[in-house]
């Protein structure tokens, strides 16, 4: 029988610890139920005790929970029954299952609880928003999704979609066609791609429009359907155009927007459509809102730690008490 261990999580404040376990502890009692470790909250500090592997995802569930709250200003139930579902079938939704069969038979897999459940939403929902800092697979897994889709015949299409922001979305400005035009904007979605697909899988898919990288100033008017359709970057749409984004979707068709909000590049005039889709859809049946933070970065390790230092520095300027 494993031994079993303690350990504590401080958190900032008791108005936290409140909003995280829920009116009457009743967050803390879905988690102590699902994942089986003994839990007792006194103040700001929770007490947890278990074997080392209860331990260990209670931990990674408060860490999810504490990444939502400090997106969304809340945590629901439906928040923590989601978290501790993935979390205890982690095995399942982060090892055994990949995203899309690669060259050579090999599998693209979630490599975190967080990267696990962006996958079970993906697959469960018709669209999907994952907000979450660089490094955390965001775009990879969304277009690692796509071509899964493709490949299976689910879907004809793929677009994928980015704002130009840094040009104001005047591409007719810029020196050149418009492959030269849009090519440093959507430079991180080719990235994925052609480590997804070989170079002239990718090119053939190109030329016959089974695959298009568009700039979202371009997606006006259109619906597309038997599609997956993926904006990476989301947090630099305006409102109006993440509005005109979403209602692109076709029949048969799949949304998924990724987004960073500690880089928004929008000037201090405009809102942030990505903040703004979290707070207004939360509640739209077979709409998902995923979220990811530090834990679930997985390039080289100090990136971990450059993200939390940043996030240390932007906590501490924070105005208190309002």
């Amino acid at each position: 029988m494993a031994e079993n261990i303690t350990k504590a999580i401080t958190l900032d404040s008791r108005e936290e610890a409140f909003l995280l376990l829920g009116h009457r502890d009743q967050h803390l009692r879905i988690i102590r139920e699902s994942l089986g470790a003994k839990l007792v909250a006194r103040g700001d500090t929770i007490q947890i005790e278990g074997t080392e592997e209860q331990v260990g995802q209670v931990e990674r569930a408060f860490s999810q929970l504490r990444a939502i709250l400090r997106t969304t200003g809340q945590v629901t139930g439906e928040d923590v029954k989601t978290v501790v579902e993935v979390i205890r079938a982690g095995s399942q939704i982060s090892g055994a299952k990949g995203v899309t069969l690669m060259e050579g038979g090999r599998y693209l897999r979630p490599r975190t609880d967080g990267q696990g459940r962006y996958v079970q939403a993906m697959r469960e929902n018709d669209v999907v928003i994952c907000v979450g800092p660089a490094g955390t697979g965001k775009t990879y897994l969304a277009v690692g999704m796509a071509v899964t889709m493709l490949r299976q015949g689910t879907v004809k299409k793929i677009v994928l979609v980015r704002p130009a922001v840094e040009a104001g979305e005047r591409l007719g400005f810029l020196p050149g066609d418009l492959v030269a035009k849009i090519n440093p904007y959507l430079r991180p979605l080719f990235d994925s791609l052609n480590d997804l697909l070989d170079y002239e899988t990718v090119r053939k898919y190109m030329e016959t429009e089974i695959i298009e990288i568009v700039p979202l100033a371009y997606m006006r008017g259109r619906t597309i359907s038997n599609a997956v359709i993926i904006l990476d970057e989301g947090q630099n749409a305006t409102i109006a155009q993440m509005k005109m984004f979403l209602t692109r979707m076709g029949m048969n068709s799949k949304i998924i927007v990724t987004g960073d909000l500690t880089q928004i590049d929008l000037p201090p005039t405009h809102k942030s459509g990505l903040i703004d889709a979290v707070h207004r859809l939360r509640n739209i049946p077979r709409l998902s809102i995923v979220y990811l933070d530090e834990k679930d970065i997985v390039r080289h390790p100090v990136v971990q730690d450059i993200v939390r230092a940043y996030d240390e520095e932007a906590r501490r300027r924070k105005p208190q008490g309002g």
